[in-house]
């Protein structure tokens, strides 16, 4: 096995890529679907074996964890190989690249399991980490965390790339052997560390961008005591007042409260203390506007690294909505089609609500195989949890809203209102127009591109045509004047059918 972006390159034709990330806390396989922009995740497992427990003590691997983490990574690599994976990376980070028993380890894995393992160095555990978070929040500007057991990596971001980053000697277990329970001592060890990184002054009062698997946890205990309707950790976001008093709170609960939390496992919570307290201190040192938490990391950091530079800069979101539509659509319109058809009615929109209405066309046709008394609602859950990245709540909502409308969902409808407090009326009534506007158009083409381009829908004096040829007169239905007529009450515009002028006699 290689290195590099060129081998990453080079492996590519080989289909599906497996990532085995050996940390201090767990070790985990994931197999994408391969080198990708949007990378979709066909497997993803994990076990808790701490290998990094007593490391700060001893210099040494836990024993316990050598053991469970050997016997982990045979089963991983051998369902790699029996997936049909055609490259392999195993990185091994902190605890692995410190322990003294770390060459062991590594050599043992590599003759059990005949892969080779890659110990990376904290430098580029910070590079690819932050890598993961641009794939999925390419305009990422701020500083972006990752937390692992033995380490916390730290990357100043901005204009979609990353700064020369560091790793810091912190995380939950080392936290724990260094300073016992005395969060006096804890806190005094962070701040004395994260004082010495020059740089983080300068980034105060920007975005702080969270990855790992212990500040995850405490997005999910977060949304579930808010009552958050959506719960994908992907761009899930806090105001920094609205963290400092959620992390107070679990500040003052003990072990037995602790358990008492639903949806982290009982392997988790031992690093919840230690976490929300690193998460403090890093917070009171940067002083961040918002506390954005990112579900891609280190592994999908591994992937986008190995894309060229034409596919790093594409779209994220649009890049896994054609996947999705090219998987699924029946006809040929796309979303291409479908964007520029509605842009007249839309046309003052900003960038960002273009893109979600270019992203709503290419996944237009994407419940046409549900049962049809559920597709409105089928596409709407699809949409809102939608297992890629590169989309904020606000705009899963707008889109998923969109596709209801599309599929001829009520406004009013239950689906929609638990998360109706994710984006204002307004908002809600102009993404239902979209999918009324994307209903006219597969009426009335049938999701023909080449009967869609016979027509044009036009804004002219304040009203809403649909503009036909002719020899197409047929073509204005009942259901399309129907829908039509609904997408006028939408816009709040009246709406009608009308032909184009024969050219006059020569």
């Amino acid at each position: 096995m290689t290195d590099g972006p060129e081998a990453r390159a080079a492996a590519r034709p080989g289909g599906r890529v497996a990532v085995i990330d050996v940390g201090s806390n767990s070790i985990r396989l994931v197999v994408f679907d391969g080198f990708r922009r949007s990378p979709l995740a066909l497997f993803n497992e994990k076990v808790m074996c701490g290998l990094g427990r007593g490391l700060e003590k001893t210099g040494r691997l836990s024993p316990e964890g050598v053991v469970q983490g050997l016997e982990n990574l045979r089963r991983f690599v051998r369902l790699a190989q029996l997936m049909g994976v055609g490259h392999l990376e195993v990185l091994a980070t902190a605890a692995v690249r410190e322990a003294s028993d770390g060459p062991a380890f590594v050599a043992t894995v590599e003759a059990q399991c005949g892969v080779r393992v890659r110990v990376i160095s904290g430098l580029e555990e910070a590079a690819l980490s932050a890598d993961g978070v641009l794939s999925g929040i390419p305009d990422a500007e701020g500083v972006m965390g990752d937390l692992g057991g033995g380490s916390v990596e730290l990357v100043p971001l901005s204009a979609g790339a990353a700064g020369a980053g560091i790793s810091l000697p912190l995380g939950p277990l080392r936290l724990a052997d260094a300073a016992g329970d005395n969060p006096k001592k804890a806190r005094e060890l962070v701040d004395a560390t994260l004082a010495r990184v020059d740089w983080l002054a300068r980034q105060r009062g920007r975005q702080l961008y969270l990855v790992g698997g212990a500040w995850r946890a405490l997005a999910r205990i977060h949304m579930d005591r808010t009552n958050h309707p959506l719960h994908v950790i992907h761009h899930y976001a806090i105001e920094r007042a609205a963290l400092e008093a959620f992390l107070r709170q679990i500040a003052k609960q003990g072990r037995k409260q602790l358990d008492k939390l639903t949806g982290v496992s009982r392997r988790r919570l031992d690093a919840i203390p230690n976490a929300a307290l690193l998460l403090g201190r890093l917070v009171a040192a940067l002083a961040p506007q918002r506390i954005v938490f990112s579900a891609t990391g280190l592994r999908e950091g591994y992937v986008f690294s190995g894309l060229d530079a034409g596919e790093r800069a594409a779209d994220p979101l649009l890049a896994a909505c054609r996947a999705i539509a090219a998987r699924g659509r029946r006809f040929g319109a796309d979303g291409d089609h479908l964007l520029a058809w509605t842009e007249p009615l839309f046309a003052a929109d900003p960038p960002g609500e273009r893109r979600l209405r270019h992203a709503a066309g290419l996944l237009s046709d994407s419940a046409w195989n549900e049962h049809p008394d559920y597709r409105a609602e089928q596409a709407f859950l699809s949409a809102i949890r939608l297992p890629h990245g590169g989309i904020d709540h606000r705009g899963r909502f707008l889109l998923a809203t969109m596709l209801h409308s599309r599929y001829g969902g009520a406004g009013d409808a239950a689906v929609l209102a638990p998360y109706a407090p994710l984006a204002s009326a307004a908002e809600r009534l102009w993404a239902q127009a979209v999918g009324l506007a994307l209903r006219v158009g597969y009426t009335i083409s049938g999701g023909s591109p080449d009967a869609l381009a016979r027509t044009r829908i036009e804004l002219a004096d304040g009203a809403i045509r649909l503009v036909l040829r002719p020899e197409d007169e047929v073509m204005a239905g009942e259901a399309v004047r129907r829908r039509l007529d609904a997408l006028g009450r939408a816009l709040g515009r009246p709406a009608a059918v009308a032909f184009q002028q024969a050219p006059a006699a020569g």
